[in-house]
């Protein structure tokens, strides 16, 4: 059911969101989808719960806290199989041991950080394939909000799960990397399709868009998709997971290489990290 190769904008709590990956007449289809269920916890935490229908492998991604988890699983009849974490945030991987101890799952994590996930059985590292029942996740080392950060990116089902990394209109602050580091790591993603969904850890979404229209104040996409965001949030309703494409056209830390973004820090021309490094500083004082 498991192993390794190689190395909706529903706002209700528990809200199924199940992907059916596209096809074309020349593809061949692909054998599974994956139901996604996003739980909101703590203040503004999202942990992901997944289940692959054809094996019924049950995921929990960065799980802050076990009973809602647990509960949530319980509601749905579905048996807890893996844990995938993306970092060792305690509000990522909080519920690690309780929910191990409740379902006897196998918790996955990068090898980089080994130590620092809690109940770890399965390390990954960039570049492996990780087997999800008949889903397939590729992960990607991704450092820069800490050094062991890692993402898992379904393909087929065009689902990222990147913890902090990246946000919808946002990143993670830089803890432990370098701006180096997080700009190589936000590039990795952004090279992924337009289509994948990001689901992310944390509903930061309507206070990334007010920064963000302070640096791109011309860009019309951010403008609607700001204006979208506020009715959602004002309807109570969830604003993750987003499109990957729409990310690149709206999102100023994929941008540090775009001049709109480069001429409204004052460097036009820069290298990239540093325009991004620059941002992720206006970032980290903007009230």
């Amino acid at each position: 059911m498991q192993g390794k190769r190689g190395r909706g904008r529903d706002g209700r709590k528990g809200a199924l969101l199940t992907l059916h990956p596209d096809t074309t007449p020349c593809e061949s289809p692909v054998s599974t989808t994956l139901e996604i269920v996003r739980i909101p916890v703590l203040s503004d935490n999202y942990i992901w719960l997944m289940r692959e229908p054809q094996s019924g492998c049950v995921g929990v991604v960065d799980p802050a806290v076990a009973a809602p988890v647990l509960a949530e699983a319980g509601k749905r009849d579905w048996k807890i199989t893996h844990i995938l974490n993306t970092h060792h945030h305690g509000d990522h991987v909080g519920g690690n041991r309780e929910i191990k101890a409740a379902t006897g799952c196998t918790i996955v994590g990068p090898r980089a950080d080994r130590a620092r996930i809690p109940g770890i059985d399965v390390e990954v590292d960039d570049g492996d394939r990780y087997r999800f029942g008949e889903a397939e996740a590729e992960i990607f080392f991704v450092p820069g909000h800490t050094s062991g950060h890692i993402a898992y990116a379904f393909r087929d089902q065009r689902a990222l799960f990147c913890g902090d990394t990246l946000f919808a209109l946002g990143c993670g602050k830089m803890f432990e990397g370098t701006p180096q580091q997080f700009w190589t790591s936000l590039s990795r993603l952004r090279a992924l399709p337009d289509d994948m969904r990001v689901y992310c850890a944390h509903e930061y979404t309507q206070s990334n868009a007010r920064f963000a229209l302070t640096v791109e104040t011309d860009n019309q996409r951010l403008a609607a998709r700001s204006a979208g965001i506020d009715a959602a949030r004002a309807r109570g309703e969830a604003t993750v997971p987003s499109l990957l494409g729409e990310e690149k056209e709206t999102n100023p830390f994929l941008r540090a290489d775009v001049p709109s973004v480069q001429k409204a820090v004052g460097l036009l021309g820069a290298d990239p990290v540093e325009v991004f490094a620059e941002v992720r500083h206006r970032k980290d004082v903007f009230r």
